[in-house]
């Protein structure tokens, strides 16, 4: 990577951070807890294949859910217009370019916010019948995209933070199904939502939102979706948050929700009353927590400076932490979303330099070091 495009790059990321609260701007020399190692994942290159028209990138990959090894959904934040003439280095994605497709916010154009790639990274559905539900945004848009394990259905959950809604699409997007929150009207009531961030579920058919970034709440919503409590606040007290970015359940009744800008996470267990679920531990010393896969006896997350993959238990001991590369072609300026397959193979979403990248278990690596698909209650 020459000189100019790290300068691009470090005053790229610095200009997203600037629009954080806190530790994303930290030094890449924090000190990482507990044992640090190789990564035990290969990742292929060039994998995610372009597929917009001439002079248009990928934008920011917000949202990344592998339903299957062959089916990957993907939500986009709109493409990016590239300069013209596109500069001879550019490899197929914003950021081989010097381009920050999260804070490049000028050339973002709303469209192909939503699609599904097979295991070769080709685009086979293209649900831009839906752009409407991203258009005239003058924010991010969606941020996050899941299925229930327990929904036979298989809908597919997107959630939107500019807009404050959720959408709930069928399986293959020919049909929303439900429209959660009001678009366009935040609030902290019953029904509205505040920039929220994350959806997860429990086998009662509970929903679980964090919401998000504005009211820094996790909402409890019944099997018809319907309000029946909350949980955390603003603040740096045990169990609250400084803007919640993920939620996900693990065994044992157990809650964990990032504390983004908080830089922790926050551990609830479920009680005897659907509406009440109650904090249980806080754990510290992350700079800006991402996304979470919660395993059988562990949990992942990924933090933001330095970019690493971080494993606990569920004492919150750090078990293995390992780098993410930054430079050359499968660097990562960011893992805002990550997701595994049934075969083991990880995806992670970059939401700054804009694509998805596949990442495959190297040979003969300890399986403990490899991050399973999310635990749920069989």
């Amino acid at each position: 990577m020459n000189k100019t495009l790290r300068s691009l790059l470090a005053t790229a990321v610095l200009a997203g951070s600037a629009a954080l609260p806190i530790s994303s701007a930290l030094a890449q020399n924090e000190v990482i807890l507990g044992p640090v190692g190789p990564s035990p994942y290969d990742i292929i290159p060039a994998w995610h294949k372009p597929f917009q028209e001439p002079g248009y990138a990928f934008g920011g990959n917000s949202g990344v859910f592998a339903e299957s090894p062959d089916r990957i959904l993907v939500a986009m934040r709109g493409e990016a217009r590239l300069p013209q003439p596109i500069p001879p280095e550019y490899a197929g994605y914003a950021g081989s370019i010097g381009i920050n497709v999260l804070t490049a916010t000028e050339l973002r154009t709303w469209r192909n916010c939503l699609y599904a790639l097979d295991g070769d990274g080709n685009v086979v559905e293209n649900w831009n019948q839906w752009d409407v539900l991203c258009a005239d945004s003058d924010g991010p848009g969606p941020h996050r995209l899941r299925i229930s394990p327990y929904d036979l259905e298989k809908r597919v959950w997107v959630i939107n933070e500019t807009f404050h809604t959720i959408y709930v699409f069928s399986n293959d997007g020919s049909e929303l199904l439900m429209t959660l929150g009001e678009k366009g009207v935040p609030g902290s009531d019953e029904t509205h939502f505040g920039r929220p961030q994350d959806v997860a579920f429990l086998p009662d058919g509970r929903v679980l939102v964090a919401d998000g970034l504005d009211n820094h709440r996790v909402v409890i919503l019944d099997k018809d979706a319907k309000y029946i409590g909350e949980f955390g606040g603003f603040g740096t007290e045990p169990g609250q948050f400084n803007g919640v970015h993920s939620v996900a359940a693990g065994p044992n009744n157990m809650i964990y929700a990032l504390d983004r800008s908080g830089g922790r996470i926050n551990t609830y267990r479920l009680t005897d009353d659907p509406a009440v679920i109650e904090h249980v531990d806080t754990w510290g010393g992350f700079s800006l927590p991402l996304d979470m896969i919660v395993n059988e006896d562990s949990l992942w997350i990924t933090d933001l400076n330095p970019l690493r993959f971080v494993k606990l238990d569920f004492n919150g001991e750090r078990q293995y932490s390992w780098l993410v590369e930054r430079e050359g072609p499968t660097g990562f300026l960011e893992v805002h979303a990550f997701t595994v397959d049934s075969e083991m193979n990880l995806f992670g979403g970059d939401n700054q330099f804009g694509r998805t990248q596949k990442m495959v278990p190297k040979p003969g690596v300890d399986p403990a070091l490899l991050i399973k698909q999310p635990w749920y209650q069989r």
